[in-house]
């Protein structure tokens, strides 16, 4: 028998050079061809073994000795555990070889089998009807084939005292007795209870299929027997793999001794390959040797050489945290062959529809309706999970602190005709509605700051004027309703297509600004509490307050305090106030009577500062910590998700009992606790007509211009935030009905004196990453794959009716210290930056050149241009902070349009190239590149190595 058809180890064929290869089968070419059938099915996730033959005290059995998901993962050489999951690094020489194998075994694709020892038969058929193999060598292969597997789950085959000792030849005893029956094997075709318990299951997608490599030497073969199996149909061969995954590629390598080595990196290469996204695309639609052949060729295209005097091969490479799109686009692969064929497909293919244009009467609200209808029953089942408690808990209390927040502002604008009890009923009703029958249900509706200011100025104006304000705000209510109904039906959303990421960006950054620095404000507002700066222990004994008995004549004087009038004073108090011991009073009682606190420690509440910030800066560095915990190497992964998952509450529930703990009387979260307005002299309805002249319910039609345009633009912006692709939301989105749902909200909330709501962008934000779904399922050394949001109604609805039902809360609540919330305010404000482009350029102010990160704008647009595009949205950030921080901020939505209308006009600084560049999200960098890390691509011939 001839030796030039086998696979011979460490010779490369001599007759393969590049050129050739190109012009006998280019694989460019030919992996178009095959990729771009049309095949729906997706090809599943293969989980490969490889196992060596093992010669154990005379006896051969298949040792496990790798494994491979994504990364590699061998077995130590002491045999008791996996090594960490890491790159395979192979040799050029290995991947040769595997090509020369290929080229030179058997293949069988689509073999019909349902056991090993039939699949073995066939296998060994073949090479005898090829002339590989003579037919007398048949029993022996398939003795060999057919030996037990011990995978290192389980514990070492135990061996007698007589056993040990025998020399490794004797297995060529084994051999002798050609009568051995098929008997003798312990391979079963059903899976063994170690495998169906193995928790190794769970880093394995339930779809995935096995490739087994066999990889030994035996001493009654002159060249290798190699063969590549694929059966048409995954069938589970029992114990032949660590796990029950039906077994769908085979690759067996047997060879005359003394080649262990070279053995092991020809399994190792293809053991790779089939775990690489593209080849095994390749091995399942391959139709014949060349296309198997091709897949490789292409995998040496992209190969990266390390010169070996540069680098230790025993290294293992750790898996990347983000790891590049492997599956190479069809035009593509055209282009790598020269052609330019394909349309170049738009950025926004695979989206949903999101802006679109009815072409009958309200035809966007219409095609609004049609997309969400179908998932309304979704929207509720959906929200069935334990992760909805953690963000229903946590928008709740940000929810509140807002409500409260917002009310008492509210309450100090207009006169209390709106406080906090109607802040707390119009944030249950508005929300729940909207998250009822709304568009986008992961928007949360909230009061805002150019809100706040509308309302200010608005009654500072009616009260100047003798106008009544409730009636008056119900009008400018009315025709703003109206206005939101003119721009549903004339489908003005639609504008909202051409919002670029620099409005985005800059209106998302300023809201996260402001949450931040509002946080900061309220902590440093408790300066009344202040910290005793410059304490020195010696000095104790002059740290003191007494209470001391008022002037009694500049009382009666100056009419402060009534009692303290002779003539009065046996009326007001039962008892004589001159006869008592002032200094013994407490502070209530002191200021009760009408006395003065002397004394420098008066205004000092001792640690109440401190305590205050460690609670502040507690919460939200806990928080933070936690949420991270995800992806410590602590505990088991269901139990790091789930602390992730209730990071905020955790955090809360810690440090609220801390303070407990401490019983220090720090400020606490204060809510109504009776259902009735703040004003006694209104009620719940507000009456349209009766108290001011009629041309006046006319002329509100101006001012209601002004809060339509706040409205549509602060609700738009955000749902546009809410709605990008980065989020990869499913259920598509609705702009036309929210507006129509935020504008029939507007009325309701106008007739009943309650605040106006819109959409809240950073509690949105914290909306959807707390509702965040990442892959269960992840190859050990990868990363969970964040596979969308938990798009659903239930959460949002429950956030709200609970926020209604706090005044009967209140007993509880009223345990929440409030820089507990401050602390989260802080968090949310911050974790909404994470991911803005803006923020990461901003940072590169920061960072020297060779230390920046390799951003793919950073590789297509001068440094200096960068800079110049981040200042200029700097500035843009500081003009519309400084409106938000005046009385102008009421022309707030007018300047986000001018913002955005910047965006046309910012071809005379850059241009259209450098200014797409510059707003590709950082997410994107090299997502359609396959493994073009390098530029430069190696092919080596024999002569190189």
């Amino acid at each position: 028998m001839q030796d030039s058809g086998a696979c011979v180890p460490l010779n490369i064929a001599p007759s393969w050079t590049p050129s050739d290869s190109q012009i006998v089968s280019p694989a460019a070419e030919r992996l178009r061809h095959i990729l771009g059938e049309d095949d729906s099915t997706p090809t599943p996730t293969i989980f490969t073994e490889m196992d060596t033959l093992q010669h154990e005290g005379g006896e051969l059995e298949w040792k496990e000795s790798a494994r491979w998901v994504k990364f590699e993962e061998k077995v130590e050489e002491g045999g008791e555990r996996w090594s960490k999951p890491h790159v395979s690094t192979l040799t050029l020489h290995s991947l040769f070889e595997l090509r020369t194998c290929l080229q030179t075994g058997s293949i069988l694709l689509d073999l019909e089998g349902y056991s090993l020892p039939q699949i073995v038969d066939e296998i060994v058929d073949r090479h005898i009807a090829d002339g590989l193999l003579a037919p007398d060598l048949k029993e022996k292969i398939s003795y060999v084939l057919l030996r037990k597997h011990r995978h290192q789950t389980k514990k070492p085959i135990h061996r007698s005292l007589a056993d040990i000792g025998k020399s490794s030849n004797a297995a060529s005893s084994l051999f002798t007795d050609q009568t051995q029956s098929r008997s003798m094997n312990d391979i079963s075709d059903t899976p063994s209870t170690d495998q169906l318990k193995n928790k190794f299951m769970k880093k394995i997608p339930r779809d995935a299929e096995a490739s087994n490599v066999l990889i030994g030497e035996v001493d009654f073969l002159e060249k290798p027997f190699v063969s590549f199996v694929r059966l048409s149909q995954a069938t589970t061969l029992g114990g032949l793999t660590e796990v029950p995954v039906p077994t769908r590629f085979l690759f067996i390598l047997l060879g005359p001794p003394g080649k262990t080595k070279s053995y092991n990196e020809i399994g190792r290469a293809i053991a790779t390959l089939m775990v690489d996204d593209l080849f095994s695309d390749v091995a399942y639609k391959a139709r014949d040797r060349d296309d198997l052949i091709a897949g490789v060729d292409e995998f040496l295209d992209e190969v990266i050489v390390l010169p070996p005097g540069e680098w230790d091969p025993k290294i293992r490479i750790e898996p990347p945290k983000k790891v590049p799109s492997s599956v190479l686009n069809l035009n593509e692969l055209g282009q790598m062959n020269g052609s330019a064929g394909g349309a170049a497909g738009g950025e926004d293919e695979d989206l949903p529809a999101q802006h679109e244009l009815g072409e009958e009467f309200c035809g966007g609200l219409w095609l609004d309706i049609k997309r969400k209808l179908p998932w309304y029953c979704s929207d509720i089942y959906d929200g069935f999970h334990i992760q909805s408690i953690s963000a229903v808990l946590f928008i709740y209390l940000g929810c509140i602190t807002n409500a409260i927040t917002f009310g008492g502002l509210l309450g100090d604008a207009t006169d209390n005709y709106q406080g906090v009890m109607e802040s707390f009923l119009g944030t249950a009703l508005a929300g729940t509605v909207f998250c009822l029958f709304g568009g986008q249900p992961l928007i949360i509706l909230s009061s805002t700051g150019p809100i706040l200011i509308f309302e200010k100025l608005l009654y500072e104006f009616s009260k100047n004027n003798s106008i009544d304000y409730m009636e008056l705000r119900l009008w400018i209510g009315l025709h703003a309703c109206f206005q939101c109904f003119v721009l549903v039906l004339s489908d003005a959303s639609y504008i909202i297509k051409y919002m670029t990421r620099f409005t985005e960006e800059g209106f998302s950054s300023l809201i996260s600004f402001i949450f931040i620095s509002d946080a900061i404000k309220k902590m440093v507002a408790l300066k009344y509490y202040p910290i005793n700066r410059g304490f020195k222990p010696d000095y104790i004994t002059s740290y003191k307050c007494e209470c001391i008995a008022p002037d009694q004549g500049e009382s009666v004087k100056s009419g402060s305090h009534q009692c303290f009038n002779q003539i009065v004073l046996i009326k007001c108090y039962p008892f004589n106030l001159t006869d008592m011991d002032w200094t013994q009073l407490s502070k209530k009682e002191c200021e009760k009577y009408g006395g003065a606190l002397v004394g420098n420690a008066c205004k000092y509440v001792p640690d109440l500062a401190l305590m205050s910030f460690i609670l502040f800066f507690g919460t939200y560095s806990m928080t933070v910590s936690l949420k991270k915990f995800k992806f410590s190497r602590y505990f088991p992964t269901k139990l790091r998700s789930l602390i992730s998952d209730f990071a905020i509450i955790i955090s809360i529930l810690i440090f609220c009992g801390l303070d407990c703990l401490l019983e220090l009387e720090t400020p606490k979260l204060h809510v109504p606790t009776e259902i009735k307005p703040t004003r006694s002299d209104r009620g719940w309805l507000v009456m349209p007509f009766g108290k001011n002249p009629w041309w006046w319910y006319v002329a509100s039609f101006i001012p209601a211009l002004l809060v339509t345009i706040l409205i549509f633009m602060d609700q738009q912006i955000s749902a546009v935030i809410v709605n990008r692709k980065e989020n990869k939301l499913k259920k598509g989105c609705g702009y036309h009905l929210d507006l129509f749902w935020v504008g029939i909200l507007m009325a309701v909330c106008s007739f009943m004196g309650l605040p106006w709501y819109v959409a809240a962008t950073v509690i949105s934000i914290a909306h959807i990453d707390s509702l965040k779904m990442e892959s269960e399922t992840s190859a050990p050394g990868e990363q969970p794959q964040f596979l969308g949001v938990r798009e659903q109604r239930l959460t949002g609805i429950l956030v709200f009716v609970l926020t209604g039902l706090s005044v009967f809360l209140a007993p509880i609540l009223q345990y929440i210290p409030m820089p507990v919330l401050y602390g989260v305010f802080l968090y949310m404000g911050v974790a909404s930056l994470s991911g803005i482009q803006f923020w990461e350029r901003i940072k590169l102010y920061l960072m020297p050149l060779k230390h920046q990160p390799d951003f793919s704008f950073l590789r297509h647009v001068p440094l200096r241009r960068v800079h110049l595009f981040t200042l200029v949205q700097i500035v843009c950030l500081a003009v519309l902070w400084i409106l938000k921080s005046t009385f102008l901020a009421i022309i707030f939505p007018v300047m986000v349009s001018v913002l955005h209308c910047f965006t046309f006009y910012s071809s005379c600084l850059f241009s259209s190239k450098q200014n797409k560049k510059q707003q590709i999200n950082t997410n994107l960098v090299n997502h359609n590149k396959y493994h073009k890390q390098v530029a430069t691509s190696w092919y080596c011939t024999p002569t190189n190595l």
